[in-house]
């Protein structure tokens, strides 16, 4: 199974992304979707607390949440909550 991660560039906030080749499938990371879209000094709580909320509320989408291994800014690859990426 190959898959590339690769760094895109949204207003100048990096955004991890995944190719799976098997499944023809792109995935993004949602902590940093999250840190585009709320300006978070810390999107991985924000991230932590949405999820938390809302599983609690009993949204099956997020229990579903897949973890991928992407690039840390550590370096190290770390499984992170990702999103399936439909093609339009």
């Amino acid at each position: 199974m190959k898959k590339d991660t690769e760094i895109k560039i949204f207003e100048d906030k990096k955004v991890r992304t995944l190719w799976d080749e098997e499944e023809g499938k792109w995935y993004v990371s949602i902590v940093d979707v999250v840190a585009v879209l709320t300006d978070s000094p810390n999107p991985q709580v924000y991230w932590r607390v949405l999820k938390k909320r809302l599983k609690d509320e009993g949204n099956e989408t997020v229990t579903n949440c897949n973890a991928l291994k992407m690039p840390a800014p550590d370096g190290k690859m770390r499984l992170k909550d990702v999103a399936y990426i439909p093609e339009v």
